[in-house]
Order: C-alpha cells, then structure tokens, then sequence
C-alpha cells in the first residue's frame, strides 16, 4: 500500500529540476508533478474551422424544411450503411469510419438545429414538435442510401459490360 507523508520544507531535499517546474505557492507540503498535456489547436485553424461551419450553415438555413428532411433521412442511411459495413467487417478502415461518421453526425446535427429553430420562430412547442418528428418518422419511406445506390448502378454497369 502506498502512503505518503507530509514534512516540513526545512527537512525536505527536493532537486532543483524539479522545483524550477513547480508553480510557487504558499503550500509548504510537498507537491508532486502531474504530466499535463497541451492539445491545443493553432488559433489559425480554428478560425478557419468556425468560418466553414459558418458558411456551411448559411447554407443548411438556405434550404427549404422539406429538402431539410429529404438530407437528414440521406444521411442517416449513409450512417446506418456505415454500421453494417462494420459490423460485417468488410475492408474498412476504422479511421476513416470515426472521421465519417463525426462528420456526418455534425452535420445531422446542424440541420436539425435548424428545423427546430424553424419550429421555434412558428411557435410550435417542445410537446408538439417531438409529436411532429414521431409522425414524422413514422411516414418516412425505407430506401436505399446514395452510396448503395451508386454501389448497385457501378454493379449493374459492370454486369452489363461482362455480358457484351
């Protein structure tokens, strides 16, 4: 079992490496250093990075509630592809699934943001636009995703192509 001690400074010999980094303080126990990690951005990139979702939201707030829902429904089946194609463990590099899908849940979470402020500005209350969104939900047609979509057209292409 680990116990430490606390003594007075007179009787404590500490190198001077170490009490250079130490923060001065009117602690006269003894202090021990903590590894701390700075994972700053550069102050440049972050700039850059809020002007891109400023722009890209300019954009989401462009598009009309429908076509809102139409992109929401896209990209939530672009994911739930995403989530097979891990889960059956096709080639898939799984930093590139964490990239995608922080990307694409911002996104989703961007235009959602938007229509509920939508709501918001008509007056619908929370209660309401929950019962909304449920219904919602529910009238939404099954189909495939763009990528699967693209996927069967490059398969029916090739297969096309084999038969000739």
């Amino acid at each position: 079992m680990f116990s430490l001690s606390i003594a007075s400074p007179s009787s404590l010999k500490i190198p001077p490496k170490i009490t250079a980094t130490l923060p001065k303080s009117s602690f006269n126990g003894i202090r021990l250093p903590t590894p701390y990690k700075a994972s700053f951005q550069s102050p440049s990139s972050s700039v850059v990075m809020m002007a891109k979702r400023e722009e890209e939201l300019k954009e989401i707030r462009a598009r009309t509630t429908e076509e809102l829902n139409e992109e929401i429904i896209d990209l939530k089946g672009e994911l739930l592809m995403l989530r097979l194609q891990k889960s059956v463990r096709n080639e898939f590099k799984s930093s590139e699934f964490g990239r995608m899908r922080k990307r694409r849940d911002g996104v989703i979470a961007r235009m959602l943001t938007v229509k509920r402020e939508r709501e918001i500005e008509e007056g619908i209350g929370k209660r309401l636009s929950r019962k909304l969104d449920r219904q919602w939900k529910k009238s939404i047609v099954v189909r495939p995703p763009p990528s699967l979509k693209k996927l069967q057209e490059e398969e029916a292409a090739a297969e096309a192509a084999g038969k000739s």
